[in-house]
Formats: C-alpha cells, structure tokens, sequence
C-alpha cells in the first residue's frame, strides 16, 4: 500500500486486518458460538454501546473468526431504515444469497430459495429475493421453520448459523418486532428438532430499552455484550498497527496525544487518524504533524457529528452563551460550577443546572466525579476543541 491510500476508514467498520483490542467481548460472543454448535441450541446475545463505538466492527471480527474457527454460516445484515417486519425479512435472505454467490453452498441455498432467487446489476453479481409482499409476509411467521430448512440444506456444508441483525432504529420502536423476537425464542425452545442458532441484535441502549418497555421478557432473554471506549493502551496499538501497515512511524509524543484527544472513541480514532496521516509528509509522525492533524479533525468531527446532533439540538440562546463561555477559556476540558458561574449573567445562572443536564443528555458534558462534587468535564478533548474553535472566531 503506498503512501496516498490512508489505512483509517472514518464512518464505516473498521476493516478486518486493523481490528484490535475488545479481547473479552469477541471471546463472549465466540463462546456462544462454540456452545450453539456443540449443544444445538439458542444462543441470544444484545451487543450494544454508545454511538460508533464499533459495535459493527466487532460483531465483523467476530463472525469472520466464526467462520473461520467453527465454520458456521455467518450473516451480518443492516437494517438501517428498515421499518417493516417483511423488508427484514427480504434484507436477511438478500444478505444469505449475497454473501454466499461465490461459495461452494450457493447452489444449495437457490435450490432452497427456489425461483425467488433474481440476479441483477450490470455483471449479474448481485442477487435479489425476488418475494412478493404476501410470501414476505408468511415468512415473518415461518421463519424458524425456514432456518430449520435451511440448515437441513446445508447439512453437508455448515451446521449452525450466526444471524447478526445490526441497526434497529427502524424496529426497535415496533411492538410487532419485540414480540416476534419473544416468539421465536419460545418456538426454537420448544422444537422437537434442535436449531444450532446465535441471534445477535446490535443497537443503542436506547433501542434496547424501546425493546424491553415494548416486550418486558426480553429482558432476560437476551445476554448483554456492551462495548465501552477503548483505553491507552488498546488506542496506542491500534494506531501502531494501522501506521505499521503503510510505512509509517509513530512517535511516543505523538502517540500519547493521539490517545489524549481521541479518548478512546473509535470513530474518533479514525477521524484523527485519516487527517495525521495526510498531513504527515516524511512517514514519521511526531509531535507537529499529531497537533496539526487535530486541529483537522476537530474542524472535520465538529461538521460531521457536533453541528447536526449536538448544536442543532440547542435551542435556547442563553445555553448557546454559556457552552461559548465555557470553551473560550480560561476554563478549558475540565471545569467547576463555581468557575463557570462566576463568569455567567444572572440570567444564564438561573438555567445553568438545566443546561448541565441537556449537555449530559446530548453526551456533551459529563460529571467529572474523581475530581469532586460540582465539577465538569467535555466527554471528549475534541469536543472542547471544537467549541473553543468556535468562541474563539466569534
């Protein structure tokens, strides 16, 4: 790979070969892999954490190293905008087909699939599931009895199957989903014939709880794989690899400001990354080049992510003022409520605890509690970074 191709992929999962870290969370989920395939039954698991925290990319390792290691058939479908039971349905079956078109079972899957089974694009290389909207709909209720089907076509080539359903806003609200998902539980526990299955869901906290408060039940129906920040040492050797795989050296001083102001965030990581490495131009990344990389990124990061969730959620003029004051300094990444008020009015005073609680709940602010009651800090150095960049041009 030369030197123009950057190795960091900000808003998509992170590729295969730079995956790092999560040791714990891919040895919980391939354990359940390993237990369905050796006991035949359900496993179910809910993989969920904040906001691009790779809760994609894990679940991409994982099923690449379940293929691998235990040769099960692994699918990982997207739902994003899916909001019907049936287009998921069409979407599962879309991804089987597709994932499948170069593999020794493919036939075996068109025989299953019969004549619903549609080639199309320029080349023939994309197949469809060609189902009207009556047969979608009966395979919403048939569908354990069609991965039963399924692996009994498969029987010579995979026997257990890891179905990913990844990225529920459009289903996580639908009380018909959150029953279904109760059903299909019920309906593989009390089969005759045992189905080798791992159900993993993959959504926020808050699609979860939609689920619960929907179908109480799955509460407990479902194991919880939650997916926090990385720490130092995961950042520091995941931008080691990535620099590594394009002939680029890493500095230490470089390195602990690459972990200082991506604070573990993976997506955020990426961002940082993808602009070091362009403003890099002797393939050694020091000092300079980590700083002027940042100021980057925090422009690129604010415009992405910030402006569109954070500031377009900030409607009062008088919360607009106090976050001004509070990045202009000399406050900085970490305050107290006794240093901000003293610079506020008294009318901003009155709405600061109401302003401290919408920045927490829009994921701004955070209570920096090691540090003692009334004290503040930005979740991220690149929050703080950004909103300073911003007072400071007013």
């Amino acid at each position: 790979m030369t030197k123009e191709y950057s190795p960091f992929t900000p808003g998509i999962p992170v590729p295969v070969e730079f995956f790092v870290g999560r040791n714990a969370e891919v040895k919980k989920l391939l354990a359940s892999v390993k237990k369905s395939k050796e006991l035949k039954t359900l496993e179910r698991i809910f993989v969920t954490g904040e906001r691009g925290i790779g809760k994609s990319s894990l679940c991409k390792f994982a099923i690449r190293l379940a293929e691998k290691d235990e040769n099960v058939l692994g699918l990982h479908v997207f739902l994003g905008g899916v909001t019907t039971m049936e287009e998921m349905i069409r979407k599962i079956f879309e991804r089987l087909l597709n994932d499948s078109i170069d593999r020794p079972w493919f036939d075996s899957i068109k025989s299953y699939l019969g004549n619903r089974v549609k080639q199309v694009g320029m080349f023939g290389i994309t197949v469809e599931f060609d189902a009207s909207n009556k047969e979608l709909k009966k395979a919403v209720g048939d569908f354990v009895p069609a991965l039963m089907n399924l692996i009994k076509h498969l029987k010579k080539q995979k026997s257990t199957i890891l179905l990913v359903l990844d990225d529920l806003n459009g289903l996580a609200n639908k009380e018909h989903f959150a029953n279904w998902l109760k059903s299909i539980v019920d309906e593989i526990g009390s089969l005759r014939e045992p189905l080798p299955l791992i159900l993993v869901l993959v959504g926020l906290p808050d699609r979860r709880n939609q689920l619960v408060t929907l179908q109480p039940s799955l509460d407990r129906v479902f194991d919880i794989i939650k997916i926090n920040r990385f720490d130092e040492d995961e950042t520091i050797r995941f931008y080691k690899n990535a620099f590594a795989k394009v002939g680029v050296k890493v500095t230490e001083d470089a390195h602990n400001i690459l972990w200082r102001f991506s604070g573990g965030h993976p997506v955020f990581m990426h961002e940082i990354g993808d602009t070091v490495f362009q403003v890099d131009k002797d393939n050694v990344i020091d000092e300079e080049d980590a700083v002027n990389g940042i100021w980057l990124a925090a422009d690129i990061i604010g415009n992405k992510y910030i402006e569109p969730n954070v500031l377009s959620a900030i409607k009062s003029k008088k919360y607009r003022e106090i976050l001004n004051k509070i990045a202009k300094g000399p406050l900085g990444y970490l305050f107290s409520r006794k240093d901000a008020v003293d610079r506020l009015s008294s009318e901003e005073i009155k709405v600061f605890d109401n302003f401290i609680q919408r920045m927490k709940k829009l994921n701004v602010i955070q209570s920096a509690t090691e540090r003692g009651h009334g004290y503040y800090e930005f979740t991220s150095e690149l929050y703080y970074l950004f909103f300073w960049m911003q007072a400071r041009a007013k």
